[in-house]
Formats: structure tokens, C-alpha cells, sequence
């Protein structure tokens, strides 16, 4: 049956017009089309309250919110508060610190800074200028200007928050004004936060004067993001395969893992994250239940849920990496004056954490503890990151991972990663796994298909740049490309070995290095090959080559940025100091991008 009314939903907008849109929004992510919403929905009321200011708008009586993200928590974190802020009728200046320049900061009046941590107490990436700058003699005087910090960050490791805490003592020094204490942020912060922001936004009530309309997130905002799938609202995907590809005799064992997003939607760009729950072990469940003198069908509560213990330590709990919080608490429900004296010793408890798991701890501190208190003494269980190892151009509504399995014998037992080793062993073909992808723009190809890219990745760091070359191919990118890879053995570890060959004989990839660290007596990592091919990488970045690392943020990271300094040096013949300005100018044009952990 045919009728002559227009069923369109667009029936105010021409042709030309919605063509207009489309090329508008064609390229942005979920998170942007979500905020595109409720920017028209704004429009539409005659107030423009939930959009951002230009960037390097005058800052009078508006609120600026930087965040320097290296995996996107922060930048989460901040558009969520910046969000808030709207609410209450606040204009805000949403800025990624990479694109802010630090001179405007002597123009503030009101900051809010989102930052994360990584490696030994580093800055991310796009938060490094910043950071330098404000810890040099350039610094300007802050004292017109009022802030707040919100540092993002994880208590197992020993330099929890360290970038947060600079930026609060670096902004204080110059003069500034805190406006709230800093609010350092543990892998699971979702309530402190929501209490944070709110007195947050209270005290903002006496200095910063409401300036916009109040207006509801749009009807579409809303249904946009009940339908994505995030953090909060995993899709239950599954396994299809989970195949070794280190040889019998390697000393490692990674695996490469298919997942099924079928009939989720998902959509995921290379360079992307997917995050992955699991399940703990059973026989660590057990052992712990045991070590603790409680019972598995014990009754505990967690955010006022009531779960069995069993299904709390099985689900729920964090059990696999120990951290100081786990430590003072249980010490604290089990009074152990021997674990009191681990504790007042900083060093011992960094050293005898890095050997333990939660299982370790509570066996060698057996106590008669409280279900509930054991339970309270627990982080809650949280996802892990996997850099994507493949292109939706290629796979369609499936996902690759490239997994090293941690698996271990200690204090006579085995241990396994949370995750590796849910993924590896414990999860059967066709299993069901929670997942979500974690939006990556700080590990992006050039937006040209004809530019240079320059891949260093050893290990499980190969992962991204498999994914990356089956976007180059199915885009027919003419670009060159150059893969550094390394690994203990060739015979053993060369991953996706037949992929790389394939590539290379089809000219897609233009030339592979390789580092088998353990096949000579003397060991060579990506670091040397980079060196020694030093005149020609310099030559591909004077080009305009993009340069990309992944894996390792404590050490290969490291030295792959002193060895690219030195090519930089050598043969740009430069200072060292022109050679860190040539960095920095490769990582603000978004050509220096990493991926590590």
C-alpha cells in the first residue's frame, strides 16, 4: 500500500540541509553524538548551557575544566562533572590539556583539573606540557585563580595520584586558591566522586555566578546513552576462540581471543580499548573462604545488595592484585600486630605487595574475620583494558585481543591473572564475558591514509598495530608503513608471524625490524634495532610519519623515547634540548601517540 504523507522524521529540514548534518557528525564517537544532542537540544530552548566555550574563549565567570587522560578515565570523569556543573547553570570550558596552551592559564579564574597517573608517577601524555611548564620559570603568578583537583589513579602501584598531587602543590605555589580539598581517586571512585562534586558545586555557589539557563539533558541524549554499552552497562558477549600462538618451548604463553559482539551494535575504531569482567577463581574463592573461618553461603552486603560470600568473592571483589588499602583494612577487622609491622614499613609493603595476591595475604595471616568486615576490606572488582587487536573493516561485529596469560607458581600454588586467566583456562568456547570498549583518541591513525607510521610494539604492544594495518588495507592506504616487534625468541614469539610476512610481500607493510632479545648472547630489544636504523626513521619523521608505541609503560616506554631522542639529536642535528622541543611538537600535532600500561 502506498500513501502520499510524508512518514520522513525530518519534515522541517531539506535535503541540503540534512546533508549538512550528516557530514557534521559523520565523524564523531558515541561520546560526542551524545553531547551534539544535548548541544541542539539547547539550541532549541535558545540557550547554548550544555555546550562547551571555544577553547580559548575569554574566560570570564565561566568554569574551565582540563583534563590530561593517557586511557580516557579522566576525560570521563571530567565531562561528567563538567555535565554537573551545567546543571546548576555554570558555563563550562571543557579542554583535553593538549589542546589548552599553558600561557592562557594566568587568564583563569576557575579551574577544575582532571588528571591520571601512569607508570613511576608520570603525567599522560597530552598533560605533559602543561605540567612542565607549570613547574618552570615561565610559570606565571596564579593568584586570581581559584581550583580543584581531581587526580585518577590506582593504589597498587606506588605512585598513586603522583600527577594529581603535583598539579595541586604546583598551582598552590604560583598563588592559586583551592577551592575543595584534591580528591584523589582509586580504580572505583563513582561515590566519592558523586559527593566531591556535589559540595563541589556548592562552594563554586559563593565565587562563580550562574550565567545560563538550567535545561534537562535531551530526550535523545537520554536514549543515546541507555542504548551504549559502557563500564556501568557491559554487554554480555562471547568467547568464539582463545588459540596459543607462542611456541611449545616459549617462556611465554599469549594467546590470541575472538569475541562475539554479535547483536550488540558495538562499533569500535583501532586504537580503541575493550574492557573485560571476569569471574575469579573458584579455588581461590575457596581458599580464602577458608582462611577467613567463614562460611561460602555466609549472607554480606555490598551497595546494599545482599549477595552470598561465595558469589560477593566469586563476582564482585577484587582477589588477584593487592594494594595497601586491602592491607591497612584487613589488619584493622584481624588485629595482626605481625602485618601491623609490614605495614608501618612504606618500602616492605611495596616489596611484599608486588609478590602477593589477596589469597597470599589472608593465607599468611589467617584470621577469625567477619564476612562482612572481609568483605569491606575488598576493593570492588574491576574491569581490565585490552588494546584491540583488530578492524571492524575486517572482523565486522567481532573482537581480537592479544592476551598474555599470567600464570605462575608461588608459595606453593598457582596463580593467574584475573583476567588472562579467566580468558585463557577458565572461560569455555561460547562462554558468556561482560565487555565494552573504552574510546581510545589518544592512539588514532592519521586521518590522512597516505601518511607514514612508525610502529613500535613489542610483546602483547603488537596488538593495536595488527589492527592498524587491517584498517590501512581495507582503506587502500598508499602510506608506508614500519613495524619495530620483539620478542625473547623468533622460533617462539614471533606473533601473528604469517600476517606480518603477508604484509610485508604485499607492500602494505614497508619494512619490519625485529628484536629477538634471547637469540644471540648479547640481548637486543626494539630500542637497539630504532638506533641502528636511526638515519632512515629520522628521514620517515621529517616526512611527517606519525610515531605510535605500545605496551610497557616502566621500562620499554622509557627507552624507546630515549633512543627516539637520540635519533632526533644525531641525525636532526640538534641540542638536546631541540631535540625534546621536536618531541613535543610531534606529540601536540598528535604525530607521538602511546599506548601503554
Amino acid at each position: 500500500m502506498s500513501s502520499n504523507q510524508d512518514n520522513t522524521p525530518f519534515p522541517l529540514i531539506n535535503d541540503a540541509q540534512l546533508s549538512q548534518i550528516s557530514a557534521a557528525v559523520s565523524g564523531l564517537n558515541k561520546e560526542q553524538l551524545i553531547w551534539a544532542s544535548g548541544y541542539l537540544a539547547g539550541l532549541s530552548q535558545g540557550s547554548t548551557a550544555l555546550a562547551s566555550v571555544p577553547a580559548q574563549a575569554a574566560p570570564a565567570n565561566i568554569l574551565t575544566v582540563l583534563f590530561g587522560s593517557q586511557t580516557g578515565n579522566s576525560k570521563h570523569a571530567a565531562m561528567a562533572y563538567a555535565e554537573s556543573a551545567k546543571a546548576k547553570g555554570y558555563t563550562t570550558n571543557v579542554v583535553s590539556m593538549s589542546d589548552y596552551k599553558p600561557r592562557k592559564i594566568k587568564d583563569e579564574t576557575h579551574l577544575v583539573v582532571f588528571v591520571s597517573t601512569h607508570g613511576e608517577g608520570d603525567a599522560p601524555d597530552d598533560a605533559v606540557e602543561l605540567h612542565e611548564f607549570l613547574a618552570s620559570k615561565k610559570a606565571p603568578k596564579l593568584d586570581k585563580l581559584k581550583y580543584a583537583v581531581v587526580g585518577l589513579g590506582d593504589t597498587s602501584y606506588e605512585f598513586f595520584c603522583q600527577t594529581g598531587k603535583d598539579f595541586d602543590a604546583r598551582l598552590k605555589a604560583l598563588g592559586a586558591t583551592p577551592l575543595i580539598d584534591r580528591l584523589d581517586c582509586d580504580v572505583e571512585f563513582e561515590a566519592e566522586f558523586a559527593a566531591w562534586t556535589e559540595k563541589l558545586n556548592a562552594i563554586l555557589a559563593d565565587t562563580l555566578t550562574p550565567s545560563a539557563a538550567v535545561i534537562a539533558p535531551s530526550a535523545v541524549a537520554k536514549a543515546v546513552a541507555t542504548a551504549t554499552y559502557t563500564k556501568q552497562n557491559p554487554f554480555t558477549a562471547t568467547l568464539s576462540e582463545s588459540i596459543k600462538i607462542t611456541g611449545r618451548d616459549s617462556v611465554k604463553d599469549i594467546r590470541h581471543i575472538e569475541i562475539s559482539l554479535e547483536d550488540s551494535g558495538i562499533q569500535y575504531q583501532v586504537g580503541d580499548a575493550l574492557g573485560v569482567y571476569f569471574l575469579n577463581s573458584p579455588d581461590v574463592v575457596s581458599r580464602i573462604i577458608q582462611a577467613s573461618q567463614n562460611k561460602p553461603d555466609d549472607s554480606v552486603t555490598i551497595s546494599e545488595q545482599t549477595y552470598s560470600l561465595e558469589q560477593a568473592l566469586k563476582e564482585k571483589l577484587e582477589l588477584t592484585l593487592s594494594y595497601p588499602g586491602f592491607v591497612k583494612a584487613y589488619q584493622a577487622a584481624s588485629k595482626n600486630e605481625a602485618l601491623l609491622a609490614v605495614l608501618d614499613d612504606k618500602t616492605a609493603l611495596r616489596a611484599f605487595l608486588d609478590e602477593r595476591q589477596i589469597v597470599d595475604i589472608v593465607e599468611q595471616f589467617p584470621a577469625d574475620i567477619a564476612a562482612q568486615d572481609l568483605v569491606d576490606a575488598l576493593r570492588p572488582l574491576s574491569p581490565r583494558l585490552y588494546s584491540i587487536a583488530s578492524s571492524q573493516s575486517e572482523v565486522e561485529d567481532e573482537v581480537h585481543l592479544t592476551v598474555a596469560h599470567i600464570d605462575y607458581e608461588a608459595f606453593g600454588f598457582r596463580h593467574q591473572g584475573g583476567a588472562s586467566g579467566y580468558l585463557c583456562t577458565h572461560l569455555e568456547q561460547g562462554g558468556e564475558i561482560k565487555v565494552y570498549v573504552e574510546n581510545n583518541d589518544n592512539f588514532r591513525l592519521p586521518q590522512d591514509p597516505n601518511v607514514p607510521v612508525i610502529m613500535v610494539g613489542p610483546g602483547t604492544g603488537i596488538a593495536p598495530f595488527r589492527a592498524f594495518m587491517q584498517e590501512r588495507d581495507a582503506q587502500g592506504a598508499e602510506g608506508k608503513n614500519w613495524l619495530f616487534f620483539g620478542n625473547p625468541n623468533f622460533t617462539q614469539d614471533f606473533l601473528y608471524q604469517t600476517e606480518w610476512q603477508a604484509y610485508l610481500k604485499s607492500g602494505l607493510l614497508s619494512k619490519i625490524s625485529l628484536a629477538f632479545s634471547r637469540d644471540q648472547a648479547n640481548k637486543i630489544y626494539v630500542q637497539d634495532r630504532m638506533l641502528e636504523q636511526g638515519e632512515q626513521l629520522y628521514k620517515w619523521l621529517e616526512s611527517g610519519a606519525h610515531f605510535y608505541v605500545c605496551g610497557d609503560a616502566m621500562r620499554m616506554a622509557k627507552d624507546v623515547e630515549a633512543a627516539l631522542l637520540t635519533i632526533i639529536e644525531k641525525h636532526g642535528k640538534k641540542s638536546a634540548q631541540e631535540a625534546k622541543q621536536f618531541l613535543l611538537e610531534m606529540r601536540k600535532a598528535k604525530r607521538y601517540q602511546k599506548d601503554v600500561y
